[in-house]
């Protein structure tokens, strides 16, 4: 804790901080990588398996079962937020491990799908351990880390998800483009081999210990979840979890649609099928390059400007960068793809802005509720979330194209700028107990 350190003096982190981020951050790359596998795979897969499941594989079908299956896959993140009760009553570090292992399992048998119903069925589940893991890993660090240090400690742990991306990126141009759809699926059953590591190298933060010594059987999930609503708490966990709804729209029904464009725009341009799925991974690797850079210069604006105004700032980023993307660079007749590149590196900036609640959230909320406050704000949005991507699905099929239902979800992030004032500011306050 800072308060026994002489002001001015270095803080070193121990060794439960160190191994503790560590095994957080890389439950969250691997989490990045595991929820943007399918987005990479989409095509080929759906290509594959409607077929199979009696639906011809048409470009308008592949459009609306993805978007649905995006659906599903945001149902099941939201379903997530059972981890947080169980969080504040048997420890971040347990919870923390049961997230991993069911996002993995249910990730590697995406690799023995059948069908598009079978694939659907583990999209959902899979939904549930990757939604978990950040509220895990994110109130760990903020329990965990010193004072000084935690605001920092946020933004890195955030980069995890966008190098999960990269890596997703760079699996599908090594493996995926060679190997195919399924061994990506396969690729993603590789997280739970972080377990081992967390089981025999991370112990519960202090912070968690202490609340449960001192609450003792009154610490319980129904306790823990039933705060979040208390007259306390009730107003900021309603406007945190639209901040999370904006967010989620511009990532699911924006973002992860990226690698479906480039490669639309690579075979308008000429390019053969092979090239333009490579040129889809480079996509995202550029994206996830914006993202971590992002995060990055988040946290040190967040210190200066606070916490709604940053927030302000990468909402407006991200309204635009979709509207202009996707609504007008998109269509340009020529010249479009190296354009739709460059927005797509501010894009990536902007989605930065999911950072600021790993950094945000905690701040808000005392340490007896402190992950189911997590876990409900950053789930309860997926459910609207998965209607709006549907919507988005189904607006690809009608329309015919992928551009103009994703440029409307920018209308999402004007909505959020009119919300962000009316946020708790927490800017120079410490983490509650």
């Amino acid at each position: 804790m800072d308060s026994a350190i002489e002001p001015g003096a270095p803080v070193r982190l121990t060794r439960n901080q160190i191994r503790g981020f560590w095994a957080s951050w890389g439950g969250w790359t691997l989490d990045g990588m595991d929820s943007f596998i399918y987005a990479l795979v989409l095509t080929p897969a759906l290509t594959e398996l409607l077929p199979r499941s009696g639906i011809p594989a048409t470009p308008d079908n592949i459009g609306f079962y993805g978007g649905l299956l995006f659906a599903l896959f945001l149902v099941g993140w939201g379903l997530s937020m059972l981890w947080g009760p169980l969080a504040d009553r048997f420890g971040r570090v347990r919870t923390l491990m049961l997230t991993i292992l069911c996002y993995s399992l249910f990730t590697f048998l995406g690799a023995v799908a059948t069908s598009i119903w079978q694939l659907a069925a583990f999209r959902l589940l899979s939904g549930i351990g990757i939604g978990g893991e950040w509220s895990m890993g994110g109130t760990f660090v903020a329990e965990e880390w010193p004072e000084s240090k935690r605001a920092m400690g946020a933004g890195y742990l955030h980069t995890g998800y966008y190098v999960g991306i990269f890596l997703a990126g760079l699996a599908n141009y090594v493996i995926g483009a060679r190997y195919g759809w399924r061994m990506m699926f396969a690729v993603g059953g590789t997280p739970a081999l972080l377990v081992a590591f967390i089981r025999y190298g991370v112990r519960e933060p202090e912070r968690w210990s202490a609340a449960k010594d001192k609450l003792g059987a009154r610490l319980t999930m129904r306790r823990a979840f039933g705060d979040l609503f208390a007259p306390r708490y009730r107003r900021r966990t309603i406007l945190n979890s639209v901040y999370l709804l904006v967010s989620i729209v511009g990532l699911w029904a924006g973002s992860v649609y990226v690698p479906a464009s480039v490669i639309h725009l690579a075979t308008a341009a000429g390019y053969q099928t092979a090239d333009a799925a490579r040129l889809a991974s480079d996509a995202t690797m550029l994206l996830s390059v914006g993202t971590i850079l992002g995060c990055l210069l988040l946290p040190p604006m967040a210190e200066r400007l606070g916490r709604r105004v940053t927030l302000g700032i990468f909402f407006l980023l991200m309204g635009v960068s979709i509207a202009v993307g996707f609504g007008y660079v998109f269509y340009l007749q020529s010249g479009a793809l190296p354009w739709f590149m460059v927005v797509l590196f501010v894009l990536g900036i902007g989605g930065a802005n999911f950072a600021i609640y790993t950094l945000w959230l905690p701040e808000q909320y005392e340490t007896s509720c402190r992950a189911s406050a997590f876990a409900f704000t950053t789930s309860v949005g997926r459910f609207v979330g998965a209607g709006v991507t549907f919507l988005v699905g189904a607006g690809v099929a009608y329309f015919h194209t992928i551009g103009t239902p994703v440029a409307l979800t920018a209308i999402a992030f004007a909505v959020g700028l009119l919300l962000v004032p009316f946020g708790l500011e927490t800017k120079g306050q410490a983490l509650p107990e």
